[in-house]
């Protein structure tokens, strides 16, 4: 006769895995969120310093928006992800971790000219959309069962096109084509939202490590970040209201 008082091994070695995936996953969605904090603190303090608006700057806002230091400030976050990408394997978790957090402060002095563009409800509406959407996309992916994998090349080609997309458009100037491109992108990065959590779940291995799983913790968080934040530029550019 069974005793139903005492779990099998099988079932309390997957109990222990399953409560090992959530707290890897909370590692994530926390590294992510402090990154997401400290974007918007930066951005923010930056857009206070550099004055009201892109047509009345400061001297910092003019060193930084209208000097050869904004080639600098724009580059530097995308020097940075490289750097981590690169060498998120020989360094470990915690330097992992702080170097993600500088790069979302670098990332915060990139953005913060679009709190000058755009009209300070319209970024607060747009970042709430973005969350909102950003949430449901998230629990998707880690919630089907359904494989996302096929996904990941396909939306990884429409990133390119985008991209390149987006090099045209600074010749030619086309409102229409900026607008079509908003719309991609936003497609696109939502997709990438639902994969790459879906990515992440999968990458969680109970054999792990502490230091192990800790940057993998870290990389997940980044991905996501990236994910959450160019959904939100993309958003923006189609749904927020201009200066």
């Amino acid at each position: 006769m069974n005793d139903n008082r005492f779990m099998s091994s099988s079932n309390a070695q997957a109990t222990q895995i399953d409560l090992g995936l959530r707290s890897y996953m909370l590692g994530v969605y926390n590294h992510m969120t402090t990154a997401l904090a400290i974007t918007g603190f930066f951005a923010l303090g930056l857009s206070f310093l550099a004055g009201p608006s892109l047509n009345e700057l400061t001297q910092i806002g003019y060193a930084v928006y209208a000097s050869p230091l904004k080639w600098l400030i724009m580059l530097a976050p995308i020097g940075m992800v490289f750097y981590i990408s690169a060498r998120i394997n020989s360094i470990s978790a915690e330097k992992a971790r702080n170097l993600f957090y500088i790069y979302a402060g670098l990332m915060g002095l990139s953005l913060s000219s679009l709190l000058l563009y755009y009209t300070g409800e319209s970024v607060i509406r747009v970042f709430f959309i973005t969350a909102a959407a950003f949430a449901s996309l998230s629990i998707f992916g880690y919630t089907t069962k359904k494989s996302l994998s096929g996904l990941g090349s396909f939306l990884m080609m429409g990133v390119f096109g985008i991209l390149i997309a987006s090099i045209v458009n600074i010749f030619l100037g086309s409102d229409g084509l900026a607008f079509v491109i908003s719309i991609l992108g936003v497609l696109i990065f939502a997709g990438l939202t639902a994969y790459d959590t879906q990515k992440i779940k999968n990458m969680y291995l109970a054999g792990d490590d502490k230091e192990i799983a800790g940057k993998k913790s870290v990389f997940g968080a980044l991905s996501l970040y990236l994910d959450f934040i160019l959904m939100f530029q993309f958003l923006l550019m189609f749904l927020g209201n201009r200066e």
